[in-house]
């Protein structure tokens, strides 16, 4: 891993992800969680302060040292136990239906293998327990998904392995959810980069 990937570009992220528009979808998402919670992709932990009372314990993972650094720096913000792991989200060190609530918050555009990801995250949700996601990714305007397939190669590499063109709502279904509640739109910005998906699955 270059410096570049290691060092600046967490703090890029941090940056572009701590807008007012993010966080009205954060607020939208975040404050339906409660009991044992897994946050996938943390992050810099951005989530943290929308998560309510109703939280028992959250867990989260996330594949960078660096973000993972700057996530425990907001930690003292919490009123509950939270626990930080650095690892993938393709293998989860948890037991089988062992959670109440799993997030994820633009993660699944950057996760090496976003389908093995998800059905982790079905194992470990209680049955009854809800996925609460925002997510980035694949436009249904056939005009903006194919600049998103012509940009996504160069993408790629200058974000961190991030891809514009996931079917975020297909990737959760085929990993066996059902998806109850979904939400599309373009945030602003350039919309390439920007079609959203807001929704809830069991």
């Amino acid at each position: 891993m270059g410096l570049y990937a290691k060092y600046i570009l967490p703090r890029i992220i941090d940056f572009v992800m701590s807008n007012d528009d993010t966080a009205k979808e954060r607020a939208k998402v975040i404050p339906r969680a409660s009991g044992n919670v897994l946050e996938v992709a943390v992050g810099s932990a951005l989530n943290l302060p929308f998560y309510e009372p109703s939280v028992s314990r959250l867990f989260a993972v996330d594949p960078s040292a660096e973000l993972l650094r700057m996530a425990r720096s907001r930690r003292r913000s919490t009123t509950f136990p939270v626990e930080f792991l650095h690892r993938s989200a393709e293998t989860l060190p948890f037991g089988d239906a062992s959670m109440d609530t799993v997030v994820v918050t633009w993660g699944l555009c950057s996760i090496a293998e976003p389908l093995d990801a998800l059905r982790e995250m079905r194992r470990v949700l209680k049955p009854g327990g809800i996925l609460l996601f925002v997510e980035h990714g694949r436009s249904r305007d056939v005009s903006i998904e194919r600049w998103q397939n012509r940009v996504n190669p160069i993408w790629r590499v200058v974000a961190g392995g991030c891809n514009l063109n996931r079917p975020i709502d297909e990737l959760v279904r085929e990993a066996g959810f059902q998806i109850d509640e979904l939400e599309t739109k373009y945030l602003p910005g350039p919309r390439i980069m920007t079609f959203t998906y807001r929704g809830a699955a069991t």
